[in-house]
């Protein structure tokens, strides 16, 4: 989803009462609460996050008004610092010593269609930063395919599927019946890419063949609302096992993908954006670690 909390976001909250429930739908099948606990407060609206490798969490912050950005860096032990200016950024996907992050990922851009969004590559030893692609509409998620090429989604606007950036910078539109995307992953031991949907009346874990981006893929539904449930980003877990943040409910949903089997490990997170298992020096690979529009990182512990 956009960074910052949207007029469409508030729109659906006030038609829906304006409060995320407490408990989990009856709909899904239940397997235990993990215990939250708050690494970080008090940053603007976090769009995303990923792990260095180098013993920080990286995040994509935008202002609370929707302008600017920066990613930033947390240690695990809670020293903050800038690592480079991004105008609203979006996904992030870390590669050795680059993390590629997406720039102009608006409300605005997207319901005005404005091809004002870019890749960035961010150099994380220097905090250079260049341009992959260009020409993008809004790039919300953000997952690298085994050529070296990436995917960007779009949730907001007229034409809400799919864009593949092949590794020479041209494009494509790989899966056009699936709209309303957001998160991204890329499952390598399955040759998998994971997709959520956002607005739609349903929500959806569409399930892609890496090697055939083009064909119908297999669709999993999460019970609930679509716009209710507002799935935002998500991971491929050591479990093989997919955990989707739905944003305006506040849960984490696990997806089991061979059964199509859900449950909700995690409520009462407003907002929530991203998850990832931790990942290097200091922080726990059995955890999840969730960012919110409200400047919040939370860890999610079994």
């Amino acid at each position: 989803m956009t960074g910052g909390i949207t007029a469409v976001q508030l729109t659906v909250l006030a038609a829906l009462g304006a409060t995320a429930p407490a408990t989990a739908d009856p709909g899904l099948i239940g397997c235990g609460q993990w215990a939250k606990t708050t690494v970080a407060s008090g940053y603007g609206s976090l769009e995303n996050l990923a792990f260095d490798g180098r013993g920080g969490l990286l995040l994509s912050e935008i202002s609370l008004s929707g302008s600017g950005g920066a990613l930033q860096r947390l240690t695990a032990e809670g020293a903050r610092s800038t690592v480079a200016d991004i105008e609203a950024p979006g996904g992030i996907v870390v590669s050795g010593a680059t993390a590629f992050v997406n720039s102009g990922n608006t409300a605005n851009s997207g319901l005005s269609g404005l091809a004002d969004g870019s890749i960035q590559a961010v150099d994380l030893s220097t905090g250079a930063v260049r341009p992959v692609a260009t020409g993008l509409t809004m790039p919300n998620g953000l997952a690298q395919l085994p050529d070296g090429g990436f995917v960007v989604s779009r949730d907001m606007g007229a034409d809400t599927t799919l864009t593949r950036v092949l590794p020479d910078g041209s494009m494509q539109r790989p899966a056009p019946g699936l709209t309303s995307t957001n998160g991204l992953a890329y499952d390598p031991e399955r040759r998998k890419l994971f997709v959520s949907t956002t607005f739609d009346a349903t929500s959806t874990l569409a399930v892609f063949d890496v090697d055939d981006l083009s064909a119908e893929p297999q669709r999993i539904t999460i019970p609930g609302p679509g716009p209710m449930n507002a799935a935002d980003d998500l991971t491929v877990g050591p479990d093989g096992a997919v955990y989707v943040a739905l944003n305006v409910l506040g849960q984490v949903v696990r997806v089991d993908p061979d059964t199509a089997r859900t449950c909700v490990v995690a409520n009462g997170l407003p907002f929530t954006t991203s998850v990832r298992f931790g990942s290097g020096p200091g922080w726990d690979v059995h955890s999840l670690y969730a960012t919110s529009f409200l400047g919040t990182v939370t860890r999610l512990t079994p």
